[in-house]
């Protein structure tokens, strides 16, 4: 072998060129310990991996990848540190996403619940990635991990997005957009989802140049094609009645939005992502976007509250004029249809006096929006949780905090939940420093709320439930099993069991359990239904499933940490209570299913 030969084999790591070098230090098979431990080697190494190198900042990027976004400006950023803070903020979501079950399992997560994440030591968007982290993962292992997760990440979000309207509804109405008015809404009722004002407004774009594409063919030289979105306005009533023509056969024709007139109280409706999505809405909904658009081809249209259904109208006359005749009203929901007042009367079938032809502000707009939201959330009869009537009360009492009625129903309805009693107090004690004349209610509802926390403070801890015990003798179900009902068809989980039934005497007599061959006097059961109900079931009435399959249920991590194909596992807080019935469940399912998928 010649010189050359004997000096290739003897060089090391540190020989290689710098560009060689980091190319392998960057390589996904090493671990940021790996890296530590490199850069501690020698001098050549250990300036290879300085903090604010290519290195590190691969590291971070492989690990976290959706985090880059937060960086604008990567220079000068120390990645060794950005690592290392979101590695902690990491650790600082498990423990508080582990300690969740524990402290929250026998109630409603508490108003003070969160206060340990707002007081957090770390950027708040590395501990929401951590969560999303835990919500990504795969298989049917980690539920009650998720869970709580879920419940941390809605409650951060929607802090934030409160924040975020709130700051809107000071600025001055001018700079108070429509469509970011909307956005805001429909995050706050969808903090899991991406939603965000930068992707809807490209949406929107994308339809204004289609528009102004179908524009350029009827009129070349119309003013709208040769500006920016909303820097010029059009001032002839007939460029801009040729605007509005381009933009119905784009919406109407083209696109093919229209009104939902077949589905029109699904909530999907007043969401702006959905509408952009699904092409369909509701008549306010619809006017947003079509207001929107209109605006950023120069033309003014303004939002009308017109009563059980939203318009927008045109001036066909002087700027600003308050004679409700010298305006065309436009009918977003009915294909841009442009009416007269009299056309508008016939469209809700009576008289209505001139004030509701006037404009509102936007956030008189967001109040009907979030009103249309709060009696849906009224009629919502599965979701047993309410969860949109208590987002929309939110941003309803964000926009007006001293509003006695909507502030009664928000004491109500926590009161009718059972949670949060200690706030349901400071509500009550707010609206009778508003309304003296509520005493009657507030008081009704003070009294019962601190019988509620006295009961609260005497409970001594979970009721642990054997088998052993002779009274348990006929319950023949255990906790995890899927069940079918046999009358309703229904297929469950089974998360709860008494030996006979502890409901009382009203619910009894309307659920007609007497007429049950063994009526009361026989096991019950606590399910999880996959309609997203909870249910108290007759042992007569549950058979196993033939075709056992995961329940769809919003409380299933609450109560169990896996799916295991066949059965539920309870989490360490359910076996707690029911310490004999996973040893149960597994001979039982055993028994049953002989196919092997345990």
């Amino acid at each position: 072998r010649g010189p050359a030969e004997a000096e290739a084999e003897g060089m090391g790591l540190t020989d290689l060129p710098g560009e060689l070098l980091e190319l392998i230090l960057c390589c996904d098979v090493l671990g940021a310990a790996d890296i530590g431990r490199v850069s501690c080697t020698c001098r050549r190494l250990r300036e290879a991996c300085q903090p604010r190198g290519k290195v590190w900042r691969e590291r971070f990027r492989l690990r976290w990848p959706s985090l880059l976004k937060y960086y604008s400006h990567t220079d000068g950023v120390s990645w060794l540190e950005e690592y290392k803070a979101r590695h902690n903020a990491g650790l600082e979501a498990q423990r508080i996403v582990a300690s969740f079950s524990k402290r929250f399992f026998s109630e409603h997560v508490p108003c003070d619940g969160f206060s340990d994440i707002e007081s957090l030591g770390c950027p708040s968007h590395f501990f929401e990635d951590e969560l999303m982290c835990i919500l990504n993962m795969e298989g049917r292992k980690g539920l009650t991990w998720k869970y709580y997760a879920k419940k941390i990440l809605y409650f951060l979000r929607q802090q934030n997005i409160l924040k975020n309207l709130k700051e809107y509804l000071q600025r001055p109405t001018d700079r108070q957009s429509f469509l970011e008015g909307a956005v805001l809404i429909d995050q706050y009722c969808n903090p899991l989802s991406d939603i965000c004002l930068k992707s809807v407004q490209a949406q929107v774009d994308d339809i204004t140049d289609k528009v102004r594409k179908v524009l350029r063919t009827k009129n070349p030289r119309h003013p709208s094609l040769a500006s920016k979105a909303g820097e010029v306005l059009v001032a002839e009533v007939e460029l801009q009645r040729q605007v509005l023509d381009a933009m119905n056969c784009v919406l109407y024709e083209q696109l093919k939005y229209k009104g939902n007139e077949l589905d029109y109280y699904n909530s999907l409706n007043s969401y702006i992502h959905q509408v952009l999505i699904r092409r369909t809405g509701i008549p306010i909904s619809l006017s947003v976007l079509y207001l929107t658009i209109a605006r950023q081809l120069g033309v003014k249209l303004e939002p009308v509250n017109f009563p059980s259904h939203f318009l927008l109208r045109w001036c066909q006359g002087k700027e600003g004029s308050t004679d409700i005749f010298d305006y065309t009203y436009i009918d977003a929901f009915g294909k841009g249809k442009q009416l007269t007042v009299k056309e508008c009367e016939y469209l809700i079938g009576h008289h209505v006096t001139e004030e509701f032809y006037g404009v509102v502000t936007s956030k008189e707009v967001l109040q009907r929006m979030v009103g249309n939201l709060l009696n849906l959330g009224k009629r919502e009869s599965t979701d047993q949780s309410y969860q949109l009537l208590r987002d929309s009360l939110d941003l309803y009492l964000a926009m007006y905090p001293d509003n006695v009625q909507h502030l009664m129903l928000q004491a109500r309805l926590y009161f009718h939940l059972g949670i949060w009693p200690e706030k349901v107090l400071d509500i009550l004690q707010h609206i009778q420093a508003l309304d003296p004349s509520q005493h009657g209610a507030v008081g009704y509802l003070v009294q019962h709320t601190l019988e509620h926390i006295e009961r609260r403070k005497e409970e001594v801890g979970p009721e642990v439930k054997h088998r052993s015990d002779e009274k348990h003798k006929e319950v023949c179900f255990s906790i995890g099993l899927i069940m079918k009902h046999k009358r309703y068809g229904y297929n469950c989980v089974i998360y709860g069991w008494d030996p006979a039934c502890m409901m009382g005497h009203e619910w009894i007599r309307n659920m007609n359990v007497h007429s049950l061959p063994h009526g009361p006097h026989q096991p019950f059961y606590n399910v999880l239904v996959e309609d997203g109900s909870c249910r108290y079931a007759a042992q007569e009435n549950l058979e196993y499933n033939s075709e056992p399959r995961e329940i769809p249920h919003p409380d299933i991590g609450r109560y169990f940490s896996e799916f295991t194909g066949v059965h539920y596992l309870a989490n360490t807080e359910l076996e707690i209570r029911y310490p004999e019935d996973l040893e149960l469940t597994r001979a039982t399912v055993q028994k049953i299913y002989s196919s092997g998928k345990e």
